[in-house]
C-alpha cells in the first residue's frame, strides 16, 4: 500500500498508483508463502507469519472499531466488537500464509503411490515422518491417517 501511494505521490497518477500497489502487494505475498513454505525452522516460519497476520490483524482491529461507531453506543461494546474483528482477520491471514504446503515434501508424497504400482508397497521414499501423515491404500490413492 506504501509503494502505491508513494507512486501516486510522484506523479503515476490513480491507475497507475493501483497497478505499482497490487504488484508489489502481490509480489510480496508470493514471496512470503514460498519463505514461509520452504522453511525449516519453525521459527522463521512463526516470524514469516506474524509480519502477514499482525498488521492484517491491526487492520482488521480498526475497520471493525470504525464499523462499530456507526451503531454502537457503548465503548466498551465497541472495543470488544474490535478485538473479535482483529482475531477474526488476523487467524485467517495466518491460516491463509500456512496453507501453502513445502515444495520440498510434495515430491516424496508423489513418490509413494506410482512406486506401488511398480510392485513395491509404496511406502519405500517416504520418511517416517511424512508416512504418519499420509497413508496410502493398495491401489496407491492418499487418505488422511
Amino acid at each position: 500500500m506504501t509503494v502505491g501511494i508513494y507512486s501516486f505521490q510522484v506523479g503515476a497518477g490513480p491507475f497507475g498508483a493501483i497497478v505499482v500497489g497490487f504488484v508489489a502487494g502481490s509480489t510480496t505475498l508470493v514471496a512470503g508463502q514460498f519463505a514461509f513454505s520452504v522453511a525449516r525452522s519453525p521459527i522463521v516460519r512463526l516470524v514469516v507469519g506474524l509480519l502477514f497476520a499482525l498488521p492484517a490483524a491491526r487492520a482488521g482491529y480498526d475497520v471493525t472499531l470504525a464499523f462499530a461507531h456507526i451503531g454502537v453506543p457503548s465503548e466498551w461494546w465497541r472495543g470488544a466488537f474490535a478485538v473479535v474483528g482483529a482475531i477474526t482477520v488476523g487467524g485467517t491471514a495466518w491460516a491463509r500464509m500456512s496453507i501453502v504446503g513445502n515444495p520440498l515434501l510434495e515430491k516424496w508424497c508423489r513418490a509413494g503411490p506410482t512406486s506401488a504400482a511398480h510392485g513395491g508397497s509404496g511406502h519405500e521414499q517416504v520418511t517416517p515422518r511424512l508416512h504418519r501423515l499420509f497413508v496410502w491404500d493398495r491401489r496407491g490413492n492418499r487418505s488422511s491417517a
